[in-house]
């Protein structure tokens, strides 16, 4: 079973990142309509976004992004529709 991912910047408080990862699952469903993902599982965590992003296009994985305005455009977060084997060793929000 596929389920949303967000993965949240490590650096961000949990209040913060879950703000910015809201934004994340928005952007994920504005790119990604037709997808089944049915507001199932919403899973956050931390991580390092820059080495995830390079992960996730070297395994050809789909994934969207929010930039916050706030922060100078800086990714915040990715969302990315997935069974969750990659993730299984991050950490999550709290």
């Amino acid at each position: 079973m596929k389920r949303l991912y967000v993965l949240i910047d490590k650096s961000l408080d949990p209040v913060y990142g879950c703000v910015q990862g809201g934004h994340c699952v928005a952007q994920y469903l504005i790119e990604n309509g037709n997808e089944k993902w049915n507001n199932d599982y919403l899973i956050y965590l931390y991580a390092d976004l820059d080495y995830w992003m390079w992960k996730l296009k070297k395994l050809d994985i789909k994934f969207s992004i929010f930039r916050e305005p706030d922060l100078q455009n800086k990714i915040t977060s990715i969302s990315v529709l997935n069974n969750g084997e990659l993730f299984k060793h991050l950490k999550l929000v709290s």
